[in-house]
C-alpha cells in the first residue's frame, strides 16, 4: 500500500479486503482444495490448502508489508517458523546464537539440528568485537540468530553492526523480533536477512492463537523458504490466520498502552528496596539503552528482575492475584514467569547460570490493565515475600 504509516498499515496493509465481495474482514477460506479450470490451470493460483490459502496469503502479505520484506510465511507456531528457516542450512554449517535466547530455540539447535550435523555456538552478540573474532576463527559459520531484546535478560544487540559482520563472512542474519514487533523495530531495514516471530505473542495479542511468521527481503531466500514451508507442511490454518489478522489490527493501540504501563512498572521496581536487579531497555542506566533507542521506537513491555536475597520469589509468585503465573507473553493480560523452570528449563542449569538466568530471576510481561492495578498487585505480592 502507498501509505507508509504503520498505524494505518496494521489495518490496511497486505491484502486488506476480499477481492470478490469487498468484505473489509478477509473471509476464513476453510477449504482444503480448490477446483481447477483445466489441467495445470487454477482460478486464482490456489490448488491445495497446504500449498496456499487465501486467508493465510492475506496474513503473509500483511506481515511482509509491516516488516518491509519481499515475502512473508505463516506457520503453526514460532518454533515451526524457526525450524523451517533452519532448513536453509546443511550438515557442516555452524550457527551462532545470542547468549540468552528462548529455550525452545536452544532446544531445536541442541536436540534436533545437531543430529544432522548443524552445530551451534552461544556468543555474546552484544559485543561486536567478540562476534567478529568468533566469525574469524571458524569459516563454517553460516548463520547468526539474534534476539534483541533477548529473552529473558533483555540484552540488546546492535542489529545493524551484527548483520554487517555476518554479511562480511557470508552468513545469514536471522532476527527474532517477537518482543518488539514491526511496530517498534524493523530488522530487515537494519540489514537482517530474515525476521521471525512467535506471533502467539504481541501480534496475536489475546492469548488465543499459536502461530509463527517469517519474513525475508531476498527473493531467492523467499523462494527457498516457500518451498520448505510447502514441503514440510507446518502451515497456519485458515481460522488461526484470520485470528492473527484481527489481532494485528489493534497492534498499535495495544503496544502504546503496553509501553506506557511498562515504563510505570519499571520505575516502581527500580525504586523498590526489595528489588536487587532490574532488566529493562527503557531505563536510561540499562546497558543497552542507547543502542535500543537508536534501532527501535520503544523498549517493549517485558521486564525481568531479581528480588533481594532476603525475599522468597516462590512466595511472590504464590501471592499474585491480578498478574497470572503463566508461560508466554505479549497478551493483553499481565503474566509473570519463572524462566529457570518454565521458558528456559530446556537449557542445562550450568549454561543458564553462566549467562545469568538464575533461579531467582522473574520475567514480567506487562499487560494493558490499569497500570496502578498492576503495580498494586506487584507490591502486595512482594511485601509478604520478605523473609523474617
Amino acid at each position: 500500500m502507498s501509505n507508509n504509516n504503520i498505524n494505518t498499515k496494521v489495518i490496511h496493509g497486505g491484502i486488506a479486503e476480499d477481492e470478490t465481495t469487498g468484505a473489509v474482514s478477509i473471509p476464513i477460506y476453510q477449504a482444503t482444495t480448490f477446483r481447477q479450470v483445466e489441467l495445470g490451470k487454477t482460478k486464482a493460483g490456489y490448488e491445495y490448502g497446504r500449498s496456499g490459502n487465501p486467508t493465510r496469503k492475506a496474513l503473509e502479505s500483511l506481515i511482509a508489508d509491516l516488516e518491509e520484506g519481499a515475502a512473508g510465511f505463516a506457520f503453526a507456531s514460532g518454533l515451526a517458523a524457526l525450524t523451517t528457516v533452519l532448513f536453509l542450512f546443511k550438515s557442516g554449517d555452524k550457527i551462532l546464537t545470542s547468549q540468552n535466547v528462548y529455550g525452545g530455540t536452544f532446544r531445536i539447535l541442541d536436540k534436533i539440528f545437531k543430529n544432522f550435523g548443524v552445530s551451534y555456538e552461544i556468543v555474546d552478540t552484544a559485543n561486536l568485537m567478540i562476534l567478529e573474532e568468533t566469525f574469524k576463527k571458524d569459516k563454517n559459520i553460516k548463520g547468526l540468530i539474534i534476539e534483541s531484546p533477548a529473552n529473558p535478560l533483555l540484552t540488546i544487540t546492535d542489529i545493524k553492526g551484527a548483520a554487517e559482520i555476518a554479511k562480511k563472512y557470508n552468513a545469514l542474519t536471522i532476527v527474532d523480533n517477537t518482543f518488539l514487533t514491526p511496530y517498534l523495530q524493523k530488522p530487515l531495514t537494519l540489514g537482517a536477512d530474515i525476521v521471525i516471530h512467535s506471533a502467539t505473542k504481541y501480534l496475536g495479542g489475546h492469548s488465543d492463537v499459536i502461530a509463527g511468521l517469517a519474513v525475508t527481503k531476498d527473493p531467492t531466500l523467499a523462494e527457498r523458504i516457500g518451498f520448505f514451508q510447502n514441503a514440510a507442511g507446518s502451515i497456519l490454518e485458515p481460522f488461526d490466520s484470520w485470528l492473527l489478522i484481527r489481532g494485528i489490527k489493534t497492534l498499535a493501540v495495544r503496544l502504546d498502552r503496553h509501553l506506557e504501563n511498562a515504563a510505570a512498572v519499571a520505575e516502581f521496581l527500580k525504586n523498590n528496596k526489595a528489588v536487587k536487579e532490574i532488566y529493562y531497555p527503557g531505563l536510561k542506566d540499562f546497558n543497552g539503552y542507547e543502542i535500543n533507542k537508536k534501532q527501535s521506537k520503544g523498549a517493549g513491555a517485558i521486564i525481568s528482575f531479581i528480588l533481594s536475597d532476603n525475599y522468597d520469589y516462590k512466595i511472590f509468585f504464590k501471592n499474585l492475584k491480578t498478574i497470572a503465573l503463566a508461560e508466554s507473553l505479549g497478551g493483553v493480560e499481565s503474566l509473570a514467569c519463572h524462566p529457570a523452570s518454565m521458558t528456559h528449563a530446556s537449557i542445562p542449569k550450568e549454561i543458564r547460570e553462566k549467562i545469568g538466568i538464575t533461579d531467582n530471576l522473574i520475567r514480567l510481561s506487562v499487560g494493558i490493565e490499569d497500570k496502578n492495578d498492576i503495580i498494586a498487585d506487584l507490591e502486595q505480592a512482594i511485601n509478604p515475600a520478605g523473609k523474617r
